[in-house]
């Protein structure tokens, strides 16, 4: 097994990252007109509070974080997380018996929200593009109308937070993506005649996890003869063959923080119009890595590689966009989109995947991940070899 490159970081954040990470918050809710801030999934509570379980799995329950207009956010939760949420940086945690359909946390929410930003006040919520409410949306207006505020759109406030990651997120995400490129180096020896997609995932799967992922949730493997149709499928029980292409994507996690990029291999033999395919897909990442700085407009980016495909012959890419935000989720905003105007700052972490139909029905897709710095971008994953490796 590779050695890891980099250093495990330490799990979770001491509490002045949170304290920096609320008044960031504060500091778009006054820019926005917002007395507080409403969030209720699981990305948003863990990245106000620190608080994380497995027990997100169960849909029964709501759960409530409110960022006021200053000082630490107030817990609305089950009281079946009072003990996990006491061991975060929040004090003030008001917990009511769940699950409870007659009264499920709604007068006790209405009463947080009417307490912290006041009648009359107004509450954003994760009612944007990319956001999701973790909450019955029917019980939304009962809550506004009992707690006398107006709830609005606070996706510019969690947007504006996250856009940016802070140097222990960075150590986080840079060390799954050194985790990942390792265990992707070892592919081929994990590879036997007549394998399966699934068999080589599985094996893959196992691999990530014995080098210290705590989760991998997104391990796509696909192929086909002469490339493949898309990459968000599969695994299938579908067998390799000479001549197929293989790409491998996968969004790992450690400490809640993705990585998400992918591999490429041929199966024996690869022909002239896949090497072509992979080699442009490769260019075209590095040139969108070369622009990637602070400054430049996220549609600018988009624009410097989907000229250097076009060049390349490409016919289309189905995927829609050329790369993502990274984070704690797979995928963030910014979409590397023509209509995508976001200024890319320092901090900002992108995953880079430009991709191409070369022949009908024949996709090739490469991706790595960068973080923008001053000076340009910093590489996370370990870059793939500029030609397409074939697997013997």
């Amino acid at each position: 097994m590779t050695a890891i490159s980099v250093k495990t970081p330490p799990r979770g954040f001491p509490a002045a990252e949170f304290e920096q990470r609320a008044a960031r918050a504060q500091h778009a809710m006054r820019e926005h007109g917002l007395d507080a801030l409403l969030v209720t999934a699981p990305q948003q509570v863990r990245y106000f509070t620190g608080f994380d379980t497995q027990f997100w799995e169960s849909p029964t329950r709501p759960w409530y974080v409110v960022v006021p207009a200053a000082g630490a956010p107030v817990a609305v939760i089950p009281e079946i997380g009072e003990p996990g949420m006491r061991a975060t940086w929040v004090t003030d945690v008001r917990t009511w018996p769940a699950p409870n359909p007659g009264d499920d946390g709604v007068s006790l929410l209405a009463g947080t929200l009417r307490e912290l930003a006041g009648a009359g006040g107004t509450v954003g919520a994760e009612l944007g593009p990319e956001l999701q409410l973790r909450m019955p949306a029917g019980q939304l207006p009962e809550i506004a109308s009992r707690a006398g505020v107006t709830i609005t759109d606070g996706s510019a406030v969690i947007r504006y937070c996250r856009h940016v990651k802070s140097e222990l997120e960075i150590d986080k995400i840079r060390f799954v993506c050194q985790l990942a490129s390792d265990a992707y180096a070892r592919v081929p020896e994990l590879i036997r005649a007549g394998d399966t997609e699934r068999a080589v995932v599985q094996r893959m799967r196992a691999d990530l996890i014995a080098r210290g992922a705590d989760t991998s949730p997104y391990l796509i493997g696909v192929s086909g003869p002469g490339g493949y149709d898309n990459i968000i499928m599969g695994p299938t029980d579908r067998a390799l063959d000479t001549g197929d292409v293989l790409i491998i994507d996968t969004g790992t996690v450690f400490d809640g923080y993705f990585c998400d990029f992918d591999r490429n291999w041929a199966i024996g033999t690869a022909d002239d119009a896949v090497r072509r395919a992979y080699e442009a897909v490769w260019h075209a990442t590095e040139v969108g890595i070369a622009a990637a700085r602070p400054g430049i407009r996220v549609c600018d980016l988009w624009k410097v590689m989907a000229d250097e495909l076009a060049a390349a012959g490409s016919a289309g890419n189905n995927v829609g966009r050329l790369g993502h935000g990274l984070g704690l989720q797979l995928t963030e905003p910014p979409s590397i989109h023509p209509d995508d105007e976001t200024v890319l700052e320092a901090g900002t972490v992108l995953a880079i995947e430009p991709g191409m139909e070369f022949a009908p029905g024949r996709m090739m897709v490469h991706e790595e991940n960068i973080v923008i710095r001053e000076g340009g971008a910093e590489l996370l994953t370990t870059r793939a070899a500029p030609e397409l490796l074939v697997v013997s």
